[in-house]
C-alpha cells in the first residue's frame, strides 16, 4: 500500500470508478446542497433536509452499495466498502453520514437482514434501503454502557406479544428515525431460579407507538444533534416485531463485532486524512516572517510524523480488512486497529490544531471540528482501554 492523500485504486477499476464518482458527488452536488441550506458542522438537520440526500445517493448507487445485489447493492468487498467510507470521511461534508447510509440507513439496517422475517424485510428494512424510512439502534442505557448485560429495559410477556418499559440513551439517528432496533431484557419465567442468567431479545419498535417517546439526547462534544433518548412506558410490541428468536438480543446487538470495529476505522482515517491535508495546505500558504510556515523544520517534522502515523494506521486497517475478505476473522487485529487508529487519528488532529495556532482554536474552524470528533472515537465503539483488554485477552488466552 503506497502513501498518498488521494488514493487512485489503479489495481481495482470498479473501485476506481466508484471513488471517482463519489468524490464528484461529495465535492459538487452535495457541497452545493449544504451551502444552499446554510449548514454548519453543528447544525441540527431535519428529516426533510436529509431525505433528498438519501434518495439522491440511492439514485447514484451509493446508498446501500455494500448490500447483496438482491437488495439493490453491488456486493462490495469489505476493502471496497472501507475505501468508500474513507472517502466520505475525508470529504469534510456535513451530511457525509447520509451518503452511504451510516446514519439510520442501510449500513445500520443491513446486518440484521439475516435475522428478519420476510414480513419484516418488506415492512421495515426495504423502505430503509430505498431511503424512504430510517432506523436507529437502541442498546445503551445510563447504567449499561460497556456492560450491556446490566441493562434494565424489560420486556414482559402479554398474550402473543410483550410490553416493554425502559429508557435507552445515545440512540444515534433517533431524531429522524421511524423505528428502533431495540434490545431488552426478558422478564424471567415465574418458575425461573433466582440465579438464572438474564435473557435478551431484539425488537423492531415503531417510534410512534403508544408508550414510546423520543426525547432529545445529550449533545456530544462534536456538537452534532443526532442522538435521542428512547423512553418506553408499557409499550406494546407484537409477536411479529421480535427480531430473530427470543434470546438472540445480544447476538444481534453485539454481532459482527470484529467487522463493525474494523469498519469504523476507515471513516476515522478519512477524517484524519482531511486534517492532514488541511494542515499541509495551511503550512504551504501561511506566511510567517516572510516565508511559508512549512519552511520551518519544526513544522516539517510535525507533518512528517502526522503522515507516518496515518500511513501506519491505514496500512494495518486494510491488512485486517483483507483478512476479512479472505474469510478469516482477524479478532486480535481488529482490537489493535481500533486502538491504533483511534489514538493516532487523535494525535494527527491535535497536531493539526497546534500547527494552525489560533486559527485552529476558533469554534467552527474545520480542524477544530475534526479534533472534537476524533477525540470522541477514543471512547466510542469501545474505549482504547477496552481494546487493550481485548488484545491482552487474546494474547493470554488464545482460541
Amino acid at each position: 500500500m503506497t502513501f498518498t492523500l488521494t488514493p487512485t485504486y489503479d489495481d481495482n477499476p470498479r473501485l476506481q470508478d466508484l471513488v471517482g464518482r463519489l468524490r464528484e458527488f461529495l465535492d459538487g452536488e452535495l457541497a452545493d446542497y449544504e451551502t444552499g441550506l446554510g449548514l454548519a458542522p453543528e447544525s441540527g438537520c431535519t428529516r426533510a433536509q436529509l431525505e433528498p440526500v438519501w434518495r439522491r445517493s440511492r439514485e447514484l448507487g451509493f446508498y446501500g452499495i455494500h448490500l447483496p445485489k438482491e437488495h439493490g447493492g453491488q456486493d462490495l468487498t469489505y476493502t471496497e466498502l472501507a475505501a468508500l467510507k474513507e472517502e466520505v470521511g475525508a470529504s469534510g461534508r456535513i451530511l457525509q453520514h447520509s451518503v452511504l447510509g451510516d446514519m439510520g440507513g442501510p449500513l445500520r439496517a443491513g446486518p440484521i437482514l439475516q435475522y428478519a422475517t420476510d414480513h419484516q424485510i418488506e415492512t421495515y428494512l426495504k423502505p430503509v434501503i430505498r431511503g424512504e424510512r430510517a432506523c436507529c439502534f437502541s442498546l445503551t442505557e445510563t447504567e449499561a454502557g460497556s456492560d450491556v448485560r446490566a441493562m434494565s429495559t424489560l420486556a414482559t410477556p402479554e398474550g402473543d406479544g410483550w410490553r416493554i418499559t425502559g429508557h435507552k440513551v445515545f440512540s444515534s439517528a433517533g431524531p429522524f428515525a421511524d423505528f428502533s432496533v431495540l434490545i431488552a431484557r426478558m422478564a424471567p419465567e415465574p418458575d425461573a431460579p433466582e440465579d438464572a442468567k438474564p435473557v435478551f431479545s431484539a425488537f423492531l419498535v415503531d417510534l410512534d407507538s403508544p408508550g414510546c417517546t423520543v426525547l432529545p439526547g445529550e449533545t456530544p462534544m462534536s456538537g452534532e444533534h443526532i442522538e435521542s433518548d428512547i423512553v418506553l412506558d408499557n409499550c406494546r410490541v407484537e409477536a411479529g416485531q421480535l427480531l430473530g428468536k427470543v434470546g438472540d438480543g445480544l447476538r444481534i446487538g453485539l454481532g459482527r463485532v470484529t467487522t463493525n470495529r474494523l469498519l469504523h476505522c476507515p471513516t476515522v482515517l478519512g477524517q484524519a486524512r482531511r486534517a492532514l491535508a488541511l494542515t499541509v495546505d495551511f503550512a504551504r500558504t501561511r506566511q510567517v516572517f516572510g516565508a511559508p510556515l512549512g519552511a520551518l523544520q519544526s513544522i516539517q517534522h510535525k507533518l512528517a510524523d502526522m503522515a507516518t502515523s496515518y500511513y501506519a494506521a491505514r496500512s494495518m486497517t486494510y491488512d485486517a480488512l483483507a483478512d476479512l475478505d479472505e474469510g478469516r476473522e482477524p479478532r486480535t487485529e481488529a482490537f489493535m486497529c481500533k486502538l491504533f487508529v483511534a489514538e493516532n487519528a487523535f494525535r494527527i488532529a491535535d497536531e493539526a490544531v497546534q500547527i494552525h495556532g489560533k486559527a485552529g482554536l476558533v469554534r467552527g474552524a474545520e480542524v477544530e471540528s475534526i479534533f472534537r470528533k476524533l477525540r470522541m472515537f477514543r471512547v466510542l465503539t469501545g474505549s482504547s482501554e477496552i481494546q487493550k483488554n481485548g488484545i491482552a485477552r487474546q494474547l493470554l488466552m488464545p482460541g
